[in-house]
């Protein structure tokens, strides 16, 4: 059978978009992964060893061995994954962020490309490259409107330069070569295994443990929260159902103050975790100074991918933020096992100097 390469699988998205994968679509899966500090693999043992799934641990920069996949694994979709992600790591060291959102970008292009190429029909008509980007590309918006597919980009760190560049490039590549591309920009994703320097795990964890919970600023930017494993139905359907060149906006048409959402996680801990001793966790936050260049509000208008493919969310914000702090509260030796590195839930994202 035909095999799909997976970018950056044994990352948060990744990891529950591979499991999804091999769970409902039953055909075979390439993972590659670089496996950097927020790639785990225990995030991916339940599948390890199923027949249909495949992983090596390489960087997507290096073009002769994507070219040596897509060829010996008969490759026929390609999701690109593989992204430095978080927006205070970019302030402290952005050229990772270059060097793999950006050149990264590029040279699983090229390498898609070539194997593209070479492909006869129908396989060659039915090939795809998914470049999964964000929401921040477009920048902030005001206290109204929506980000549309059509809004034009307006990156504010690092983080989101990076990815803009990439999406540009994979349009580029379909303008230029005529290679059959997607784009997805997708608003906050949350759910189980995301690795705890993102907001809500960190805070998760912090209200168990009786740890400050900092909030960044005055608590009020809004985020559009979308919970993982709707996400990775998205993306399926794109995959299944998309023209190539097609972009989506992918929402879950719930947006949240940050400082709303610390207090909800901080009731879900209480009510799961009575007799904690420094109870209530909502007098454990903690105001601090705001991120450099902070967008102030994100909301994504996904109507096109809602009325075109038949998409849309299963979990409201309510019942997945629910399900998420269960799966934290569940998984202490995942949390313990990927916290064990140098990533102490230390803040982030000051503008050191270097």
């Amino acid at each position: 059978m035909h095999s799909i390469l997976v970018t950056g699988g044994a990352g948060f998205i990744g990891c529950n978009f591979v499991r999804q994968w091999i769970a409902e679509e039953k055909t075979p899966l390439v993972n590659l992964d670089k496996l950097t500090y927020a790639g785990n693999l225990d995030s991916l043992a339940d599948v390890a060893d199923d027949p249909l799934y495949t992983f090596v641990e390489g960087d997507i920069c290096d073009g002769p061995l994507v070219r040596r996949l897509l060829e010996e694994h008969d490759v026929r979709m390609v999701v690109n994954f593989a992204a430095e992600s978080h927006v205070d790591r970019s302030i402290d060291g952005p050229a990772a962020f270059v060097e793999t959102n950006v050149v990264g970008t590029f040279r699983l292009l090229e390498a898609a490309r070539r194997h593209w190429d070479g492909l006869a029909e129908p396989d060659r008509s039915r090939f795809r490259f998914l470049h999964v980007s964000t929401d921040e590309v477009y920048g902030s918006l005001g206290s109204t409107g929506r980000f549309t597919e059509l809004t034009a980009y307006a990156p504010n760190s690092p983080y989101s330069a990076s990815k803009a560049a990439g999406d540009h490039f994979v349009r580029a590549y379909h303008q230029t070569y005529g290679l059959p591309t997607l784009v997805t920009n997708c608003s906050n994703n949350y759910g189980p295994y995301q690795f705890p320097e993102k907001l809500l795990p960190l805070m998760i964890l912090n209200a168990c443990e009786g740890k400050l919970l900092p909030v960044y600023g005055d608590g009020r930017q809004i985020r559009d929260w979308l919970y993982v494993e709707d996400h990775c139905r998205a993306i399926r359907a794109v995959l299944d159902r998309a023209a190539p060149g097609a972009v989506y906006n992918i929402g879950g048409d719930c947006e949240q103050a940050n400082l709303d959402v610390v207090e909800a996680i901080c009731k879900i801990v209480d009510r799961l975790r009575p007799r904690l001793p420094h109870a209530p966790s909502s007098s454990l936050i903690t105001f601090v100074a705001d991120r450099p260049g902070h967008d102030r509000r994100y909301a994504i208008d996904a109507d096109k991918i809602h009325h075109e493919l038949g998409w849309k969310p299963k979990e409201d914000f309510q019942s997945g933020l629910e399900r998420t702090v269960h799966w934290y509260l569940e998984n202490t030796a995942w949390v313990e096992r990927i916290t064990s590195g140098k990533y102490e839930r230390q803040r982030l994202g000051l503008k050191t100097d270097r």
